[in-house]
């Protein structure tokens, strides 16, 4: 009975110290290759909600000019939380919000920041009606196109 059990013993196999080592090599590459991709996707999604917030802000501020007889002169962030308690206007909890505003009768821009990234996403509307969208990074290499200011 002993010789069996010495030979069953003999004959179970398992993995060597070689193979194990290949194998965390393996996972340490992998995990090299997937984790700035992981971080990039962050900074993006920061910023995609900053310019989500940005929209929200102008379809608010077309709001408050119908509701003033087409002027824009009351497009604030105070007056676009009361209008639309969904826009943040002020810094907190890693959220977009809305950094500034300008505004005059017949024109208004409204900026909002991406608290992580710093990226501020501008829409503007002139006195001829004509909507831009500006980007401005503190870092070039942020969601900006690559630059420190581009559009979006």
């Amino acid at each position: 009975m002993l010789y069996r059990l010495r030979q069953r013993s003999q004959e179970e196999g398992g993995f060597t110290l070689i193979e194990l080592l290949v194998v965390i090599l393996i996972i340490g590459i992998l995990a090299a290759i997937a984790i700035p991709s992981f971080l990039s996707q962050k900074s993006k999604a920061y910023d995609a909600s900053a310019k989500e917030l940005a929209r929200t802000a102008e379809t608010t501020a077309e709001t408050i000019a119908t509701d003033n007889n087409g002027e824009y002169e009351k497009v604030t962030p105070a007056e676009l939380f009361n209008y639309e308690p969904s826009i943040q206007t002020s810094s907190g909890k890693g959220e977009a919000y809305i950094s500034k505003t300008t505004h005059a009768a017949n024109e208004y821009s409204v900026t909002a920041t991406a608290n992580v990234t710093g990226d501020e996403f501008t829409i503007k509307r002139s006195s001829t009606g004509v909507i831009s969208r500006e980007c401005k990074s503190p870092k070039a290499k942020n969601g900006c196109a690559g630059a420190e200011t581009s559009t979006w």
